[in-house]
């Protein structure tokens, strides 16, 4: 019997041994073979998240961010004990125990999943085990993935600490709302820093990886507290809190940004500019954007805040003034439909959801709610109580019908608008008190422009606006928008000449021309309709003589031209036309305020520049821009007054000389000529440009130290009328930024450079006068030592010569003009005033 009994058990033994043995052997044939091919777990050492790439002001504020996955990666010595303990709490509380698996949690899960029927089933997976799943392999619920998973949690448990292995995972994990890591979640749900948050807090942030897209703050309130409170209970079980905290912590109710109990981070940044996103398109360009988007980038940004809003407001002053005086209204084009204008929380609603620009410093978008017999009313965006738009501010303008012809003007609100119209308001103030007048309406101009400032001498971009509103079209009519420089664009022929052994006082031909293409016969005219017979250089440019400019053109050569503007960045090709040298062929305004530096600058290259020095995530600089030498900044002190010096290793595209004639010349644009508009208190110069039919106006100045450009247009080019010229309509834009720039950035009397010698010279005639000479017809012309003044001749640059005795003609120049009859009974056209920046009929084709 005891034999029996024996070999039973032995039996039993036997197969439990063979089992077991199989078991294993069959368990650890599937581990190796899911071993095999498996990614390598060591990449996770050399880990570079995804990160946010952060955009700063000189001031050091955040001004702007982008991401792919919006994440801000903190070491973990930096991530308080308080967060660590409670995602530790919440998703793997033996962490610090287990070798990368835990066996108990697993067959705790199992266990419930059965009590449960499968009603409730949570996951085993280790914080380590989630590393794995989230960097290396997919989210799919499958055995083999579990097998993988487990396989390389073990392996990573040898080779990385528990601390690094937690900082994987909480600079990794997904917590909704956009956020990828703690230190980005924290500032989504509570706009604070990691070491702000109190434990309730942090068991909010660590109860979301659970289920990050249904666990939202507002919809999902009560199912957030209760995992929070779930989390609070596990800390204070662990011994994280003590008992009293968490009772406390718990009653706290759920607040959150997204319930409106703190400001949004998003909200305390500018809204995105035009300046911002041209540092987006440069530096994708320049690094790839995946970089860019997720590289963690620190980009110091050149931009002024404070001027920045200037120039906006400069620019958006001068459209708008410019689409009023059409007096033509478009409004936004966007409705409310009337079933959600019942109730003041469905206006507000709906309003808010509209895509109306709010980029616009002082408007607002609102809707029309009702129409009275002359007035209108509307509720005002962010605005309590509604406010009415009287009859007296809509009788400027009209409305197009729709048969495209224009309705009368309006005399009552209901002229315009109607119930459900979307429209942009602002308030009209008193000057004086700053009291409320009344509320006004606004619109988006049709016509556009752009407007940049620099600094002459290191290339810095202060200030780029790149249209009226950013949030209405991101298009940046500063760096992208080709347009026609006109008259702008003369004084690198000018210079081109100079530099040709011209002088300012050299005698060029004013009189017509007739050039024979393969268009037909181009007769160019100035923009008077006259011809002035030989004239000084100098008057050349200050009255932006058309025909001047194509002789010197062509005496010179077009071929001289082309080199000047390409080596000065203005064209990468510039065709060998001679109406090209009026400035017909398209370009940018940031390769023209560009070039403008290198006139105020002395003649060296300068390259605009938006950005001072970029970092990569570990804080390298891996792009400075200014790579100038600084002598004595590695001093430990330096004598009292003295400031560091600094030597230049530009490369010279101008000779000085050049550079100041033309700067004297140009001085003379703003004094006498088409830009005798700027006003400003240290001396300034610079050049209009119109071109044909007006349907670009421009203006570039500069002063010792700051330039600045701006044109205006339609972006599909039209004709801007007859009284449109850069004088008229770009240098008001000029003028006010740059009376708030000098305030900051002074300027001076332009430098003198050596080898050259000042002369009077009648400014008329261009004829030499003496040291003594005085009136307002002298001017101190600076020549080179050494230059022979006998000789200055006249240029015609080969074209034939006019009988003297029928100049000045009068011709009909594109404003057109009156005819009159003379007293010897010929008829003669008298031009309407004109700008002397603009180009005429003839100029372009």
């Amino acid at each position: 019997m005891l034999r029996f009994v024996l070999s039973f058990f032995g039996a039993i033994f036997s197969w439990f041994v063979t089992a077991v043995f199989f078991i294993a052997l069959t368990v650890g044939g599937v581990f190796w073979m899911y071993s095999r091919d498996l990614p390598s777990h060591e990449q996770l050492a050399q880990y570079a998240p995804k990160t946010i790439s952060r955009i700063f002001s000189g001031e050091g504020r955040i001004i702007d961010e982008f991401a792919e996955e919006r994440r801000i990666f903190v070491p973990i010595d930096e991530i308080p004990p308080l967060v660590r303990e409670a995602f530790v709490s919440a998703e793997d509380k033996n962490f610090y125990h287990h070798h990368g698996f835990d066996p108990r949690g697993m067959i705790g899960a199992m266990v419930e999943a059965v009590k449960s029927r499968g009603q409730n089933v949570r996951g085993a997976s280790t914080i380590t085990q989630q590393v794995m799943k989230n960097f290396l392999l997919s989210s799919d619920r499958s055995v083999e993935r579990k097998i993988k998973e487990l396989i390389l949690a073990t392996r990573l448990e040898s080779t990385l600490s528990k601390d690094q292995i937690l900082e994987l995972y909480l600079n990794e994990i997904f917590l909704g709302q956009n956020s990828f890591g703690v230190a980005a979640a924290a500032q989504t749900y509570f706009n604070k820093p990691l070491t702000e948050l109190a434990p309730h807090e942090a068991a909010t942030l660590a109860a979301m990886p659970q289920a990050p897209g249904r666990y939202h703050p507002v919809r999902a309130k009560e199912r957030v507290t209760e995992r929070r409170n779930y989390v609070l209970r596990e800390m204070w079980q662990n011994g994280y809190i003590d008992q009293a905290t968490w009772e406390a912590e718990s009653k706290l109710p759920l607040r959150s940004v997204q319930n409106g109990d703190f400001p949004a981070f998003q909200q305390q940044l500018p809204p995105r500019d035009y300046f911002t996103d041209e540092i987006r398109r440069q530096l994708s360009a320049q690094f790839g954007a995946e970089e860019f988007f997720s590289g963690g980038l620190a980009i110091r940004a050149t931009v002024d805040p404070r001027l920045q809003k200037v120039a906006a407001r400069a620019l958006q002053k001068a459209l708008e003034q410019y689409d009023r005086g059409r007096g033509i209204w478009r409004g936004t084009r966007v409705t409310i439909p009337a079933e959600q204008l019942a109730t003041e929380a469905d206006w507000r609603a709906a309003l808010a959801e509209t895509k109306v620009p709010r980029d616009i410093e002082g408007w607002f978008p609102a809707v029309v709610l009702a129409l009275g017999d002359t007035d209108a009313t509307i509720g005002i965006e962010d605005h309590e109580a509604t406010q009415t738009i009287p009859a007296k501010d809509v009788q400027w303008a009209r409305k197009r019908l729709s048969d495209g012809k224009l309705g009368p003007k309006a005399r009552v609100a209901s002229d315009l608008l109607e119930v459900g119209d979307v429209v942009l308001v602002r308030q009209m103030t008193d000057d004086k008190t700053g009291a409320l007048i009344r509320w006004t309406l606004r619109q988006v101009p049709e016509i556009e422009g752009g407007f940049m400032a620099m600094d002459v001498n290191t290339g810095r971009v202060i200030s780029m606006q790149g249209g009226f509103s950013y949030q209405s079209s991101v298009f940046n009519r500063a760096t992208q928008a080709q347009r026609q420089p006109g008259s702008s664009f003369k004084p690198f022929v000018y210079a081109a000449a100079l530099d040709s052994g011209f002088t300012p006082a050299t005698i060029i031909v004013d009189e017509p021309i007739t050039v024979n293409t393969p268009q037909g016969l181009w007769t160019p005219k100035n923009a008077s309709g006259k011809f002035y017979g030989p004239t000084p250089m100098r008057t050349g440019i200050e009255q932006s003589r058309n025909l001047m400019t194509i002789r010197i053109a062509q005496d010179i050569g077009m071929d001289t031209v082309a080199k000047y503007a390409e080596k000065f960045g203005v064209y990468d090709h510039l065709g060998h036309f001679l109406a090209n040298s009026l400035g017909a062929q398209e370009t940018t305004l940031f390769k023209m305020v560009a070039a403008y530096a290198m006139f105020a600058n002395g003649g060296e290259r300068v390259e605009p520049t938006l950005v001072d020095r970029v970092q990569d995530r570990r804080g390298r600089t891996i792009y400075r821009h200014d790579r100038r030498d600084c002598v004595t900044c590695g001093q430990a002190t330096l004598p009292a007054g003295a400031a560091p010096q600094i030597v230049s290793n530009r490369e010279r595209v101008m000779d000085a000389i050049t550079a100041y004639q033309l700067t004297s010349m140009m001085e003379g644009v703003v004094k006498r000529g088409s830009g005798r508009g700027v006003s400003l208190p240290v001396p300034v110069a610079g050049k209009t440009g119109t071109t044909n039919d007006a349907k670009d106006v421009w203006f570039i100045g500069f002063t010792s130290n700051l330039v600045a450009g701006c044109y205006l247009g339609y972006d599909q080019p039209r004709t801007l009328g007859s009284n449109a010229f850069g004088g008229t309509l770009c240098v008001p834009v000029f003028n006010e930024f740059m009376k708030e720039a000098v305030k900051e950035f002074g300027g001076t009397a332009f430098a003198v450079p050596p080898g050259g010698h000042f002369v009077n010279i009648d400014r008329f005639s261009g004829a030499i006068l003496g040291p003594d000479a005085k009136g307002d017809n002298v001017i101190a012309e600076y020549f080179r030592d050494g230059q022979d003044l006998s000789g200055l001749g006249l240029v015609d640059g080969g074209f034939g010569r006019a009988d003297p005795a029928t100049l000045p003609l009068f011709t009909s120049a594109r404003d057109g003009g009156q005819a009159v009859t003379t007293s010897t009974g010929k008829k003669k056209v008298i031009p309407k005033k004109a700008d002397f920046g603009t180009l005429s009929s003839g100029g372009l084709y």
